[in-house]
């Protein structure tokens, strides 16, 4: 496993340095953003390929996240605020017999070979460990995300009182809604994303949800069994 890297911020030549300082000290606040991604090209090249539809959405979330460093910040051991160089997934698996999740994180990697088998093998190895962390050594370095696959959603929201601030963002889908739009029957999948003001605004939010838009329909360019 490679070790991910802590820069911390420059404060002086930060753009957002002061919209930081508002939201952690004056307004703390997170809001929280639904919009429906078109996943039709993403579920047919999957299927086509046979892959499972639960790590290529895991992939688009982890890929534009990573893109963007908005979305990689957090605190150093002295409450300083920074950004890591890459952040690894932490995605919920759900445990049919009892009715419980369990938190499973997996490394990042770029390449989609790479990240899905690192998935499929997290997956099966601690698919059947019960409890909140069902793999141990979970790093700072990590985003949440999890699926919603019992109901279509139209809206989500995460209240968090935590300290210091959680700054990650936490990702939230709902699989496999299949809705009709006017140029025809789509994939329709809503996305909920929760982010703390003091990391991003919502301009860089809706880039983040275009990102994974813009991967989803590039599928292709990218999906390798």
């Amino acid at each position: 496993m490679r070790d991910a890297s802590f820069h911390l911020l420059d404060r002086a030549a930060w753009p957002r340095s002061e919209h930081f300082d508002y939201y952690i000290r004056t307004v703390k606040c997170r809001y929280d953003l639904t919009a429906h991604l078109t996943v039709t090209a993403l579920r047919e090249r999957g299927k086509a390929l046979g892959l499972r539809f639960y790590p290529l959405l895991l992939y688009i979330a982890a890929r534009a996240i990573n893109a963007n460093r908005e979305f990689r910040m957090g605190f150093n051991e002295h409450g300083a605020p920074g950004y890591w160089d890459f952040i690894n997934p932490s995605y919920t698996i759900f445990h049919d017999d009892d009715k419980t999740f369990s938190d499973v994180w997996s490394e990042y990697d770029e390449s989609f070979p790479g990240f899905y088998q690192n998935v499929l093998h997290d997956m099966e190895t601690y698919k059947d460990i019960k409890g909140v962390r069902a793999k141990p050594g979970r790093p700072a370095n990590c985003c949440p995300m999890s699926a919603l696959p019992w109901l279509s959603f139209t809206g989500m929201a995460h209240v968090q009182a935590t300290e210091p601030p959680f700054l990650p963002p936490i990702i939230t889908f709902q699989r496999g809604t299949i809705a009709a739009v006017a140029q025809g029957p789509d994939t329709l999948l809503p996305i909920a994303v929760s982010v703390h003001h003091a990391a991003a605004d919502g301009y860089h939010t809706s880039k983040l949800i275009n990102d994974m838009q813009a991967l989803a329909a590039s599928s292709d360019q990218w999906m390798r069994p």
